[in-house]
């Protein structure tokens, strides 16, 4: 199975964070990507950011065994 994540890097940010949140699911991501972006960079959670999330999920390159 192929995971998806999000890179709190790919985003500008003064405090610059480092966390990438993993997932299996699209949903299991986008929550936990707008709770981590609630809780430490003071967002709000509108259909925005939900919207601003998706866009920014990638799908996780696999390494060579």
């Amino acid at each position: 199975m192929v995971r998806k994540f999000i890179d709190c890097r790919d985003f500008p940010c003064e405090m610059r964070c480092s966390v990438a949140i993993f997932a299996d699911t699209e949903s299991e991501l986008i929550e936990a990507a707008v709770q981590h972006a609630i809780a430490v960079h003071g967002h709000r959670d509108t259909p925005e950011l939900r919207a601003q999330m998706i866009q920014a999920s990638k799908m996780e390159r696999r390494r060579a065994a």
